[in-house]
Order: C-alpha cells, then structure tokens, then sequence
C-alpha cells in the first residue's frame, strides 16, 4: 500500500499582535498526518495515482486526505459512466458549447450516456403552480432606492482617522435632526463623494449597488426618513431617504419557465445521483469505498 506523507519543513511564522486584523498564521511544522493511498480500480480497470493528483486541484479541502479521497471518487464516477458508455455502444458526436469550444469525446459520451438513461420527468402546470404559491417570497421584484448620502471618507486600517470620521458624521448627523433642509448643502460643501457635486444625491439604486452596511440601512429607513451614521470601508456615511419602491410580488405567468427551469435542474441532478449510486452497486471497485445499490429499487 502506499503513503501520501504531508511534511511541512518550514518552522512555524511568529505569532501576530493579538489585537492585528490579519490573515491568521498558517501552521508550517512538519505534520504527522500520513493519509493511505491504496491502489484504485474499477471493474479492474486502475485510476492512476498521477491522474488523481492532478485533479487534487479541482476538488479544495480541509487537508490533503480530503482532497485526495473527493478526487479519487469523482475519478473513479467518470471511469464508471465511461464503462457503462462504452458497455451500450454509444458514439455520440462532440457538441460545441456556446462560446464554440469542442467537448472531448470522453465528455461526449458521458453527455450522451445521462441523456438516453436518466429519465427527467417533466414537472406539470399543477407542480408549477404548487411549487410558486408555496414559494412567493422568491418572485418579487428587487425594491429600488431614491436617497442621498454624506460620506466622510476614511480607510478602517487606520484607526485615528476613522474615529475622527465617525465623529464628524455624528455631529452631520445631530445637525440634520434639528434642520433637515440643509442636508444638500452639507453634502455639497462637506461630502467626499462625487455625489456632493449633486447634493449627496444618489439616484435610483438597488440591492448589490452599494456596500452591505449600506443596503441594510436603506431597508431600514422610510422615506424622509435620515439614518445615523453609517461605517462602511469607504468610510462613515449620514443617508436621507427620499424614495422607496417596495419589492412587489411577480405573476405566476411571468416567472412559469423559471420554476420550471428550477424544478427541471433538481429533477435532473436527483436522477443523475440514483444512476451513479446503481451503477457503483454493480461494480467491482476497490482501493475507496463509495456508496451503491444493488437494485434499481431504491428508497
């Protein structure tokens, strides 16, 4: 049997500052960990230890073990689909995908195997219409944003200035409570956004078009409504809502196809799944154990 043996030769970095926000140390004394690595087959056919290593780099894991056992095992699938393949004498045509790429012809059988053996049952208008009733909060329209904003810039990394930038918003902030109606000019005087040069404002705007911090404040504020200080990474922000369009629910007509695509993509993957499962169950597969059934019949 052979071992993969992990050893770290170089000694480990000093310890950082407790109080530094870096990326933590990585551990680099050699390791004790040994992980076996027996001989692989299927059906008497050897998945080779360079193949394995080679697709490590597909497969990210915990530690090397992990990373090599989840490589063997989808090695050891695709030896399976190609037997099964080959065993039904298919010889499909390789298809180009839509940036005109040519798949192998190893990916072109595997692709013609899953099309003429997993059966996709096709979802009905009742499956549709049941899975958008029990599921409306997920068709909606994304809510949409008319604000303004005040932004005192400062970088996290440099803690003197950020303190001084959030005590500037704060008293931005105490100001536009007792006078709301200078909120543009203190934007345009005082603003370190390019937004100052139209009083803050920031037009129409939705989820992903500004930082998280950000966003959860919009939610968070009705309409007129101004917020405290705000810390994002580009520094401390004072927001005036001047809009807001709630998200509104979408017809089942306008998102049917999307359901369906959905339903079929699950379907799809579930069926895909029980195939490999009985075509592992009837193999002889040796060196890792993966899980199998020996009938069609499963539960």
């Amino acid at each position: 049997m052979a071992t993969f043996v992990v050893d770290h030769a170089a000694k480990r970095a000093p310890a950082a500052h407790p109080h530094e926000h870096g990326p933590a140390p990585v551990p680099t004394e050699p390791s004790p960990e040994r992980v076996a690595m027996p001989p692989v087959t299927v059906n008497g056919v050897a998945i080779s230890r360079k193949a394995i290593a080679a697709e490590v780099q597909n497969f990210p894991a915990a530690n090397p073990g992990e990373g090599w056992r989840a490589a063997t095992r989808g090695l050891v699938i695709r030896e399976l689909l190609l037997q099964e393949a080959r065993r039904l004498n298919l010889s499909p045509e390789p298809q180009a995908d839509d940036e005109g790429r040519i798949e192998t012809q190893e990916d072109a059988l595997v692709r013609s195997l899953l099309e003429q053996e997993v059966r996709l049952p096709e979802a009905d208008e009742d499956t549709l219409r049941r899975f958008y009733d029990n599921n409306r909060s997920r068709f909606v329209t994304p809510p949409l944003y008319e604000a303004d904003h005040i932004l005192v810039a400062a970088r996290r990394d440099d803690p003197a200035a950020f303190a001084a930038a959030r005590a500037r918003a704060a008293d931005f902030a105490v100001a536009l409570a007792g006078a709301p109606e200078r909120f543009a000019d203190l934007a345009r005087t005082h603003s370190d956004c390019p937004s100052a040069a139209v009083g803050g404002s920031l037009g129409q705007i939705g989820p992903g078009d500004t930082t998280p911090e950000f966003e959860e404040a919009l939610a968070s504020l009705a309409a007129g409504a101004i917020s405290e200080p705000v810390e994002t990474r580009y520094g401390v922000h004072v927001i005036r809502m001047n809009r807001r369009i709630d998200g509104r629910g979408l017809p089942f007509e306008a998102v049917r196809e999307r359901i369906r695509g959905h339903l079929d993509d699950h379907v799809r993957r579930q069926a895909t799944k029980q195939f490999i499962t009985i075509l592992i169950g009837r193999a002889d597969i040796r060196g890792i154990v993966l899980e199998g059934a020996r009938s069609p019949l499963m539960q």
